[in-house]
Order: C-alpha cells, then structure tokens, then sequence
C-alpha cells in the first residue's frame, strides 16, 4: 500500500505507511526498499531536510547497498534545494559542495555526476555572490570610519582566489578598479603616485580581460585620471 501510494504521488501517505512498517523490516533485505522509499517520500513532499536526513541513514546503513549511488547524490541535491538566499546563512550550500565533490570523486562517469557538477557550480556561484554583496556593501561605506574601499578590494581580491572561475568574474574586478581609483581620488600626497600608478595597472588589467565591457568608457577616464597624476 505504501508503494501504492508513492506511485500515486500520495508522499504523506506514503510516508506514514513506511514509518509504521519500518521497525518490521529492520535487518531484512527490505529494510533498504523501506529506508530509500521513505527518502524518496520526503522529496516528494519537498521536505528535503527530511529526506536528506533518510539518505545520510541509507549511506550509514548500507555503505554498499543497491541504492548507495542515488542516495550519495540526493544528498547533496537537498541539500541543495534548501540552500537558502546568498544573503542568508550558507551552511546548506557548503555541505551541498561537500557532498557532490565526494560524489564526482567516487563516481565520475555516474547518469547523475553531469547535474552534480551543474549543482556544486551553482552553489559556488552562490558563495562568490554573498563575498561580492559584501564587497559591494563596503564600497558603499566609502570613507565611513576608515578605508572602506580598501576592505571592499581585500574582500573582491580573496572571493577571486577562493572562486577563480565563478559567474561574477567581470563584477569583482570591476569593483577592484573602483576601489582602488577612489582609494587615490582619496589619498594623502604621500601615497597619491603609488595608488595612481595601482590604477593604471588595474585599468589595463581590466580592458585586457573584458575588452567588452559596458565599463570600458568609464574605465578609461579612470585610466586618463591616473595617469595625469602620476605624470604620465
């Protein structure tokens, strides 16, 4: 009956069903049907927070069980599934990563391992958005209670290293450039031909390697800025 019903979409009754027979079937062979159901029930019911809790027990219970592909990989897909907005706390996103790298690792030519690279690039990508929200947050502050175009740099400069190859490429350096300009629009005598000549390299580094920018105009008054304050 409870087959029945998952096969009728019916995921809660499904569900319930499953829990009562549990205990009966455990140390059976069918106690991994019952386990990987239930799992599969969650899902439908969008509970992945549930269902990733199930296929953990699956992977625990049956390291080599008939199963273990699908439940290796659904548990990062809920995971996932629930990662919440970048701005949020980003615990699911990160064990999503950890899950499909282990995933890819164990199984690399899996009919699933193509969508968990899809997914954990997502998820990367995600990562990379929350370090440019607060790069972009303190390029916002400006001056306010010291250099916060510097901060905003710093932050650009590490999400580059941590996400070499994410979505926000051309936005992080973006950012980088005008940072640094404002840093030298900002700066003391003492430290103006340092951070003017920071920002020529910067605005040469960035027409290299987006040449189509719809920053490129602005980008060369920048350059035309420095480049007069350091006597070129």
């Amino acid at each position: 009956m409870a087959l029945r019903y998952f096969n009728d979409k019916k995921y809660s009754r499904a569900q319930s069903l499953l829990d009562d027979v549990a205990s009966y079937y455990k140390g059976t062979e069918r106690s991994q049907d019952v386990l990987i159901y239930l799992s599969r029930s969650y899902m439908g019911m969008k509970d992945y927070s549930s269902a990733a809790q199930y296929y953990a027990a699956y992977i625990r219970s049956y390291p080599k069980g008939k199963y273990i592909i699908e439940a290796r990989f659904q548990t990062g897909h809920c995971y996932y599934l629930d990662s919440p907005d970048a701005r949020l706390d980003q615990e699911m996103t990160r064990k999503a990563i950890t899950c499909f790298e282990e995933f890819v690792e164990l199984y690399p030519t899996s009919p699933y391992t193509e969508q968990a690279y899809r997914e954990m690039n997502e998820m990367y990508d995600k990562l990379a958005y929350k370090e440019l929200l607060s790069a972009q947050l303190y390029y916002n502050l400006g001056t306010y209670l010291g250099n916060n175009y510097l901060s905003a740099q710093l932050v650009a400069e590490n999400a580059l290293k941590d996400y070499p190859s994410n979505a926000y490429l051309e936005e992080f350096n973006w950012l980088i450039l005008q940072a640094k300009y404002q840093q030298m629009v900002n700066s003391t005598d003492d430290k103006l031909t340092e951070r003017a000549r920071q920002t020529i390299d910067e605005c040469y580094n960035f027409q290299t390697e987006f040449p189509n920018s719809k920053h490129i105009k602005e980008t060369k008054k920048y350059m035309k800025a420095a480049r007069t304050i350091a006597g070129e």
